[in-house]
């Protein structure tokens, strides 16, 4: 797979609480129709809501597009998640 290509700013986009598109995605940590996990430039973000589906994932450019009703968006640190070294794709493939 190639490297990203430059820094992306991140960047969040939501539209009516029903549309998202993000920039800045290194990963997908986890993901469920509740709950999306993502690794980005800023830390790890968490968007919790109902029937949420991951439409569209480019992490060549760094950028993600979800679907569903955003409850909340609640970043935190990755540092211990980037320690444990395998990506979700690593992980699932093994």
């Amino acid at each position: 797979m190639e490297e990203r290509q430059g820094n992306v700013s991140h960047k969040i986009l939501l539209i009516n609480r029903e549309r998202m598109e993000i920039t800045g995605v290194r990963d997908v940590v986890s993901f469920d129709e509740n709950q999306v996990v993502l690794d980005t430039d800023m830390g790890l973000l968490t968007v919790k809501g109902k029937d949420l589906h991951v439409k569209r994932l480019t992490l060549e450019k760094g950028e993600a597009d979800l679907d569903g009703t955003a409850d909340s968006l609640v970043y935190s640190s990755n540092e211990s998640y980037r320690k444990s070294g395998d990506s979700l794709f690593a992980r699932l493939f093994k």
